[in-house]
């Protein structure tokens, strides 16, 4: 047996989150809970299991000057619980998914794989790592709203094309990728810089990938099972739908913590209750996650994302996400509040 390869992943993270505002207000996107762990975490342990035939050694988070001191914490305990030695780099400017790339060219040498962290997905099957390059792509019944991959009869990428008016594939790029050996990325994107070949002043992957094409590289795709958006309210309770499905068939039962109370309610599953909250004469459910320390009584819930820390009562809730610390009294609506803040009747 081949022994295993040791690979660098770079983590671009330093997009602002602005359609998931009011709650980036407080939260950075990518630490926004879903079914009790951070988007961040689930990407980075989906990462893992799809680099099995490899060894993630080192995480390089490509960040901004507002990341908050427990956030790097948080990162840091992550990487560490994977068996990574972590990295930070800054991007004062945002200017391009291939630039964010570029902050982090220490770790453009070797394996590399690239995953931006607004990518959750599920993925059974590990990536061949001998490919010289893998575009992770999903189909997608719309593929005029995303950059896509086609393919020649070998099925090997034969162009990238952003937003095609007319149909040439409907493979997604869904924003993960692999790369045999990281300096011929870096060399791509040093190129596009060099030449000032943006777009718009950013400079795009999708180009250094076309590039790279052009001087010999061999980009084949790898069709991932589930793609899952967290980029905006309605995508968001979608993802919370999916994995609230998928970890109930995993655990055959009760996702209510048992350190959580539940007096004289119904709970309809798929519904996830994290430590000390208490439901009390309520209906929650099916699609709830409600995180810790929450309390939610007289109130019926459903389709909704509940963080921690928030008390609901008298209220019909559907279709919401609800920050820390809310309070929430003699509402029948659909919400989308951030952290502290009071919606009474």
């Amino acid at each position: 047996m081949a022994p295993k390869k040791s690979i660098n992943l770079i983590v671009p993270m330093a997009g602002k989150g602005k359609r998931m505002l009011p709650h980036t207000l407080t939260t950075p996107k990518p630490f926004i809970p879903m079914i009790g762990k951070p988007i961040i975490q689930r990407i980075l342990e989906n990462i893992y299991n799809l680099c099995a035939e490899g060894t993630i050694v080192h995480i390089g988070f490509v960040v901004n000057d507002d990341l908050p001191s427990h956030g790097y914490d948080s990162l840091q305990a992550m990487a560490q619980s994977l068996g990574a030695e972590v990295h930070f780099y800054n991007q004062a400017q945002a200017c391009g998914t291939a630039a964010a790339i570029h902050c982090a060219a220490p770790l453009l040498q070797g394996p590399v794989v690239v995953a931006f962290s607004d990518t959750l997905f599920q993925e059974r099957k590990p990536l061949d790592l001998q490919q010289e390059g893998i575009i992770c792509v999903h189909s997608v019944s719309d593929p005029s709203q995303y950059g896509v991959v086609a393919l020649d009869q070998d099925n090997a990428v034969k162009a990238f094309v952003e937003k095609p008016t007319t149909f040439v594939s409907d493979l997604a790029i869904i924003g993960i990728y692999y790369f045999q050996e990281g300096s011929m990325l870096q060399a791509g994107i040093q190129y596009l810089m060099e030449q000032e070949l943006a777009e718009g002043e950013e400079y795009q992957l999708t180009r250094v990938l076309s590039y790279m094409q052009e001087k010999g590289t061999r980009f084949s795709t790898q069709l991932i099972e589930a793609w899952l958006d967290c980029g905006n309210k309605q995508a968001t309770l979608a993802a919370n739908q999916f994995f609230l499905e998928q970890q109930h068939l995993a655990n055959k039962g009760s996702m209510v913590s048992p350190h959580s109370k539940v007096i004289n309610s119904t709970i309809i599953p798929p519904v996830y209750i994290e430590n000390d909250s208490i439901i009390e004469q309520s209906i929650i459910g099916p699609y709830v996650s409600i995180g810790k320390g929450t309390q939610i009584v007289h109130s019926q819930i459903k389709n909704s994302i509940i963080q921690t820390h928030t008390l609901i009562q008298d209220s019909q809730i559907n279709s919401s996400i609800i920050g820390n610390y809310v309070k929430v009294s003699g509402r029948s609506a659909e919400l989308n509040l951030g952290d502290y803040n009071t919606a009474l009747i």
